[in-house]
């Protein structure tokens, strides 16, 4: 089963090493080390395989595929140079796919890296019609047996007033009436949703996420899953919190203080859009411990750091006979080389329920994402389990 695979933000640092990776993969030059698709019990799957993943997509910048992996190799050798040069035909095929996308409501930081205008000047309705035009061309010209698309752009500012768009009616009416308000994530997500292509948001962003954009994909039978890949801090608190709450050890405070150098970084140096990525980092720690506790995080942009991130963790609580204790971490991994490999995961598994008839959102899915839809459980464990479930369910023919 050839799958297409179309990704906004192509140019990205975790698209470009999510395309390398594959190709790298598929020319066995790299392994499948850090790819959940790749352990049992999910590899029982009958799973598209990795070769078979065909690339395009959007961006709004003009730095080549390449030059992006280039700057992986550079810094820190999130890629290797060996690697790289296994694939630059294939990463220059895959630039030849990139269409210009639209940072519309992505806020200034964002807007400031495109290095054009990206439909400024364009209705609403209109800027949905192109992208469901470069999704069509894309998986005609490919012949792609479907089409995934996937979220990987720079997180945008959160959407002001998201209960206006509850049902597919107010969504549609806010797109026909130009509202200023529906960001880029959004409509990207309703073009695939309307012709019924599987949608992953592996950003902060709005997405999907939306009531009415929920509801189409109930009704169009697509399946779509998100927010904001969990990758670093966040899933450690995932898998810390629940040992505090298991021994009934109280927490305190929790205090996260993030640095990062790549382009994500930049883009979170802007308060509007950081807004969004503290609320997906922040909120899952009150209600895995079932109380309200100080639960602080902090990011700042580090430019000497490149793609890699750090994150410091002071965990302040309390235990038996009212003795405080403290726990201190730091993670430290390369942004990109911890999040490509979950990209490739969530595209084969969200091509295999689609392949399926399954619609809505992935429940099975809540253990790739910070703030996963349609999943109340933070718990780490419990979200695996969701997982080994459904693969266990599949593998048998249930």
């Amino acid at each position: 089963m050839t799958v297409g695979v179309w990704i906004i933000g192509a140019r990205g640092n975790v698209a470009s090493v999510s395309m390398t990776g594959a190709r790298a993969i598929a020319r066995g030059v790299a392994d499948t080390t850090g790819m959940v698709t790749a352990r049992e019990p999910v590899a029982a799957l009958d799973l598209p395989a990795v070769d078979d993943l065909v690339f395009g997509g959007h961006d709004i910048r003009s730095q080549r595929i390449e030059e992006t992996a280039e700057e992986m190799a550079g810094h820190g050798g999130v890629v290797a140079p060996d690697t790289l040069d296994a694939v630059r035909e294939d990463l220059r095929e895959i630039d030849e796919r990139v269409e210009l996308g639209t940072a519309r409501r992505c806020g200034e930081a964002v807007e400031g890296m495109s290095s054009e205008t990206a439909s400024a000047d364009v209705a609403v309705a209109d800027i949905v019609e192109e992208i469901r035009a470069d999704y069509a061309a894309f998986a005609d010209s490919q012949d792609v047996d479907r089409l995934v698309v996937v979220n990987a752009a720079s997180t945008e500012p959160p959407i002001p007033t998201p209960g206006d768009y509850e049902t597919v009616e107010a969504f549609e009416t806010a797109v026909e009436r130009d509202d200023p308000n529906l960001p880029a994530s959004a409509l990207y997500a309703y073009a695939a949703l309307l012709d019924g292509h599987p949608y992953v948001n592996f950003t902060p962003s709005t997405g999907s996420s939306l009531g009415g954009l929920r509801e189409l994909a109930e009704r169009n039978g697509v399946p779509h899953m998100g927010r904001d890949g969990k990758t670093g801090e966040t899933l450690m608190k995932s898998a810390l919190g629940p040992m505090f709450a298991g021994r009934n050890l109280r927490v305190l405070s929790w205090e996260g203080h993030n640095i990062l150098g790549n382009s994500d970084g930049l883009v979170l140096e802007d308060d509007a859009n950081k807004a969004g990525k503290i609320e997906s980092k922040g909120g899952l720690l009150d209600d895995i411990l079932g109380y309200e506790t100080h639960n602080a995080v902090r990011i700042d942009y580090t430019p000497s750091l490149g793609d890699w991130k750090t994150a410091w963790d002071h965990v302040h609580f309390e235990g038996f006979l009212g003795t405080e204790m403290k726990m201190q971490f730091t993670w430290e991994g390369a942004d990109s080389a911890l999040a490509a490999p979950l990209v490739l995961d969530l595209v084969r598994l969200a091509a295999f329920a689609d392949e399926r008839g399954e619609g809505g959102t992935m429940p099975h899915l809540a253990s790739f994402f910070k703030s996963p839809e349609g999943v109340d459980s933070h718990e780490l464990s419990e979200q695996f389990r969701l997982l080994y479930d459904y693969a266990e369910r599949h593998a048998e023919g249930l």
